[in-house]
């Protein structure tokens, strides 16, 4: 599946990666002495896990990096193809930046997000139009697609805005979605979203560091970088299933939708699981409480770090059940129903069977015992990391 030349990977996958890595832990100090200066702060409260302020401006940070390394690429890559990305990336973060400093209502929110949707849609003549033989169902009519694309964009930006809870996650989250998205584009040669890709990955693993493990330097990305990161799954999502996708095209027998899935499953299943339980109690599914998986993690005792590696390890799973079911010749409606039933079990099934689980059992105990090996802030790693990262 990836017998591609050392060119393509260079110019394609390494270049923009590294370039973008690299720009965004040099500006990383800047911005965050300017949100300290200006007083762009996160503040604890009683649903925060947080015990201080912190910057909260890790967005600017995050899209300096993939827009200057976008241009710096631009040498060896058409960078003029990014420009629906970019605007609808661009867009989402002036809203996500408006809503951590001045507050929007969810509604307000919604329309925009829709209204940014359409942009790409229109712009880039691609949309959720084709479900590739899944239930034996291809291409779709307009006035179906159009309200699914609205439908599911919307669902995607808004679960990896809700699933940013501790540190690492949502970051963490969205690294492993965009390797996996671009392994799949640089597969099928599809250049353009293969480097946006490989920018946003590279963009987000310093933040994703600095989140972790720093002190002094650490900073939230928040909505201002959520819901960025956000449109951008949407985007992955459009071109690999779009009628025109390069990835249907090169994998025929490949469940894309079921690929798409299984990809940002956590953040999906996880999100539908608590805005449906909110609304059963007739409280609107876009009230904050703490229902979401890795608040369970966060109860039982896990750290930070442990939470977002157990959330992204289910993920991960989900994705090895999809990619088992592809190779061992499962057509599209298969592998859809496996990585679906997976997506509940990980998420929804987990959830619920913890949470009724005696605490004196042995499962709830060998829970226990994983969350108290994931605190890993007294050794010396962890210690390494920080001390490296603020002098940075």
């Amino acid at each position: 599946m990836l017998g591609l030349s050392w060119k393509i990977w260079t110019q394609g996958i390494i270049l923009p990666f590294v370039i973008s890595m690299l720009l965004v832990f040099l500006v990383h100090p800047v911005v965050v002495r300017i949100a300290k200066k200006i007083q762009v702060l996160d503040r604890p409260d009683a649903r925060k896990l947080q015990e201080r302020p912190i910057p909260v401006l890790g967005s600017v940070a995050v899209i300096w990096g993939i827009i200057v390394g976008a241009g710096m690429t631009s040498v060896f890559f058409n960078s003029y193809a990014l420009f629906t990305s970019v605007v609808a990336i661009t867009v989402m973060l002036y809203v996500g930046l408006a809503d951590d400093i001045l507050g929007l209502s969810p509604w307000m929110r919604l329309v925009i997000e829709i209204m940014v949707i359409a942009f790409v849609v229109l712009m880039d003549q691609t949309n959720m139009n084709d479900f590739h033989g899944l239930f034996g169902i291809h291409k779709l009519p307009v006035y179906l697609s159009l309200p699914l694309v609205s439908f599911a964009g919307c669902g995607i930006i808004n679960a990896i805005n809700m699933i940013d809870g501790v540190d690492g996650l949502s970051s963490g989250l969205c690294v492993m979605a965009c390797l996996a998205f671009g392994m799949v584009f640089c597969a099928s040669h599809d250049g353009t979203m293969a480097v946006m890709c490989a920018l946003a990955a590279g963009s987000l693993i310093p933040f994703f560091l600095h989140n972790v493990f720093g002190l002094k330097s650490k900073m939230f990305i928040g909505d201002g970088g959520t819901l960025m990161m956000g449109m951008l799954m949407t985007i992955f999502t459009l071109h690999t299933v779009d009628n025109t996708s390069r990835v249907a095209y090169n994998f025929p027998n490949m469940g894309v939708v079921a690929f798409c899935i299984s990809v940002l499953s956590v953040p999906v299943f996880d999100t539908l699981r608590v805005m449906s339980g909110r609304i059963m109690k007739g409280v609107s599914p876009f009230h904050a409480d703490k229902s979401h998986l890795h608040h369970l993690f966060i109860e039982i005792g896990f750290s930070h770090v442990g939470t977002a590696v157990s959330v992204i390890t289910l993920n991960v799973l989900n994705i090895l059940c999809w990619l088992a079911t592809y190779q061992l010749g499962g057509d599209a409606t298969v592998q859809f129903l496996v990585v679906v039933a997976v997506g509940l079990l990980n998420t929804n099934g987990f959830y619920y069977v913890v949470r009724r689980m005696n605490h004196e059992q042995a499962p709830y105990k060998a829970l226990k015992r994983l969350a108290e090996l994931s605190h890993i802030e007294t050794g010396p790693f962890f210690h390494t990391m920080r001390s490296i990262l603020d002098r940075i």
